[in-house]
């Protein structure tokens, strides 16, 4: 059977069209996995070169009618090379390795991406991206003016935190409120907290599940929630009713529960980010004091 399998994926590498197998000549049919990623093919004017999305790409609109090339840790070799792409683009969470090895050897060029929650991986990506897609001088751009936006946010945390503190979070990514993982150092939700002014109360690496009870431990002041399956009220009463210490949390009790969107977690930063830290930002530093926080929690 494994020999079938690399039979079938060298026999479609061989029917691929010779610009699918040009390397020197500039790629035109991508497929991307990651959904920061995707989207800053976008922002970049790269959309007319996609043919295929992973699971996690979901803005903006107009990408979402694109064949999927299913979820960028599952890929598949088959349904990739059946969009004839000449180059996937994606972050090094993407795989498996033997899928890469598979399309890198059927002629595809795989382009990877840091998937790091900081801004000199943003800024590699941007110049890698900005390289193929032949505009260097729009991803420069692009970069300088993220950096500025997040210098203005820094400047705008500078003043508030003069008279607000730095309230304690937690960032619980779940699945219809089922166990939630919390976001620890090294994430894109840690990032998130820090950026928006919190502070995580979450010291380990990476996401881990928490029991109920070690997250009321903590007695974050805001708990901010994403739920892959579901959103508004009912991904927050999901929440609290998997994990009902949650409910006698400071952060529940003031209702300072705010939701974001999940997609903004995957692939490293994305270029939705600093809109999202400052509508956070104001959340964690509502205008009449935490007690008064009424800044669009989640219903």
């Amino acid at each position: 059977m494994r020999f079938i399998a690399k039979l079938t994926i060298i026999l479609l590498g061989l029917s691929l069209p010779p610009l699918v197998m040009a390397d020197e000549q500039a790629p035109q049919r991508w497929v991307s996995a990651g959904g920061a990623l995707t989207e800053w093919v976008v922002a970049l004017g790269g959309e007319s070169h996609l043919v295929g999305i992973d699971t996690t790409s979901q803005h903006p609109e107009s990408i979402k009618s694109l064949p999927s090339i299913g979820y960028q840790r599952q890929l598949s070799s088959e349904g990739i090379l059946s969009l004839r792409p000449n180059i996937l683009v994606g972050t090094e969470e993407m795989g498996p390795p033997p899928v890469l090895e598979q399309l890198r050897a059927a002629g595809v060029k795989v382009e990877v991406f840091s998937a790091g929650a900081d801004v000199a991986s943003l800024e590699r990506n941007l110049q890698q991206l900005g390289a193929l897609l032949g505009d260097e001088a729009q991803a420069r751009r692009s970069s300088e003016q993220y950096v500025h936006q997040l210098d203005t946010q820094r400047q705008w945390l500078a003043q508030v935190q003069q008279h607000q503190s730095a309230p304690g979070v937690l960032l619980l990514v779940s699945h219809a409120g089922s166990a939630p993982m919390v976001a620890g150092a090294g994430t894109v939700g840690d990032w998130l907290i820090k950026q928006a002014g919190g502070r995580n109360l979450a010291t380990h690496a990476g996401y881990k599940i928490f029991s109920t009870e070690a997250m009321a431990g903590l007695n974050p002041e805001v708990l901010v929630f994403t739920d892959r399956a579901q959103s508004g009220a009912s991904s927050r009463q999901a929440l609290l009713r998997e994990n009902p210490l949650l409910a006698q949390t400071e952060a529940a009790r003031n209702n300072r529960l705010f939701e974001v969107d999940p997609t903004l977690l995957v692939g490293g930063l994305g270029p939705r980010l600093p809109d999202a830290l400052k509508t956070l930002s104001k959340a964690f530093y509502p205008p009449n004091g935490p007690l008064e926080a009424k800044a669009s929690p989640a219903q």
